[in-house]
């Protein structure tokens, strides 16, 4: 078993090419528990790799999707989106192959998520959400430096109810320092 605490997750842009990786966790169901999607087909799967391949072809940037990898294998993915340009906000998203869960995949991520997000995008706030009853991926948002600012109900019907929202966010000035580099 490969552990990521000896090895760096690189993020690159998606290519329509990803969707079969893709489809392994997004034809998932551990994967899409908390999610309004899924699992998807492998048409779904295509369908969401093209969109997402061509937003980085959009001006001015809106949405940027990234692939996860671990030594070239896709293990994950990361998505920044644009939600203002004059109030400098965005907003952050992944998910990562159940496979490679609990090993700090989702974190290196959020990392260089926020990375982009601050030092290339120069964005001033950047939220995320998440199921309440995800307790794994709002201990990633905590690692991130993000504080839980609240919760918005029911803001997606899931197939067994209504879903909350928790919401966390970091400003610029918060993020830890050390992420600088990244």
């Amino acid at each position: 078993m490969i552990t990521v605490d000896h090895m760096r997750v690189e993020l690159r842009p998606i290519t329509p090419g990803d969707w079969r990786a893709l489809h392994l966790w997004g034809g998932d169901e551990r994967a899409c528990r908390y999610q309004s999607w899924g699992p998807n087909t492998p048409d779904r799967s295509r369908e969401f790799t093209a969109e997402a391949a061509a937003a980085w072809q959009a001006t001015p940037i809106r949405r940027r999707v990234y692939v996860a990898t671990v030594e070239g294998d896709v293990i994950g993915s990361g998505e920044l989106r644009i939600h203002s340009e004059r109030h400098r906000q965005g907003e952050i998203q992944y998910i990562v192959n159940p496979r490679w869960w609990g090993r700090g995949v989702a974190t290196q991520v959020g990392r260089r998520l926020l990375h982009v997000a601050f030092i290339q995008l120069d964005l001033h706030r950047v939220f995320a959400t998440c199921d309440p009853r995800n307790i794994g991926s709002q201990r990633v948002l905590t690692k991130l430096g993000m504080t839980v600012e609240g919760t918005l109900r029911h803001t997606m019907k899931l197939s067994d109810g209504w879903r909350d929202s928790t919401v966390c966010g970091v400003l610029r000035d918060e993020w830890p320092s050390g992420h600088d580099t990244e």
